[in-house]
């Protein structure tokens, strides 16, 4: 009797440590696996929602057919600025060196790349001139539009919805980020983006 006592709460002792065992699989710690998974994640929402990782640092230096050259911008060609808000990793603080000066309707726009993943939020910036199909009137808040600029993977030719357009001078520049890589031709900083150089 005592030793079948003692075999029936070692089976329960050994179901109590299964069921526990089986359970901690939701616990707080993630698995290798998982950390990886959840890291992947974040680096693409980084990515695709208002960072710009994806972003072709530099540009071709040709700016959009018709777009018109800023007759008296604040900011002169061959003049130098601060950019004092960055849209990718080291720009920001970064001096810069005005390559082009253009006044124009400029957009951010949301959009899903055309080669697959997820939505690009409140991209900055695409200028009128880089809409497919664009007239005189700039597009208002809402409308859908074709992209023709090629500023990220998967942007050229994508749809898009204006989330919002202000008319502006922008700037195409070339600068260095903070750790050293050199940008040429960046499209675009906008003239609020941009304080004067010391």
């Amino acid at each position: 009797m005592f030793i079948s006592k003692k075999l029936t709460l070692g089976f329960v002792s050994f179901i109590t440590a299964i069921s526990l065992s089986a359970c901690s699989g939701n616990g707080e710690e993630a698995g290798p696996a998982e950390t990886a998974e959840k890291n992947t994640s974040t680096e693409e929402n980084n990515e695709h929602s208002g960072g710009h990782s994806g972003m072709d640092h530099s540009g071709s230096g040709e700016a959009p057919e018709g777009l018109k050259e800023a007759e008296n911008p604040k900011y002169e060609v061959g003049s130098k600025a601060i950019i004092t808000h960055g849209h990718m990793e080291g720009m920001e603080g970064a001096e810069a060196t005005i390559v082009g000066a253009y006044d124009t309707a400029v957009y951010t726009i949301s959009y899903t790349p055309t080669t697959g993943g997820e939505r690009v939020e409140n991209h900055k910036w695409v200028v009128h001139q880089e809409i497919a199909d664009a007239g005189e009137e700039p597009f208002a808040e809402g409308d859908e539009v074709r992209v023709n600029a090629s500023h990220m993977e998967g942007m050229e030719g994508a749809t898009a919805e204006i989330d919002s357009v202000e008319e502006m001078t922008v700037y195409m520049v070339d600068f260095t980020t903070t750790d050293g890589e050199e940008v040429k031709n960046h499209m675009w900083v906008t003239e609020n983006e941009l304080s004067p150089a010391e």
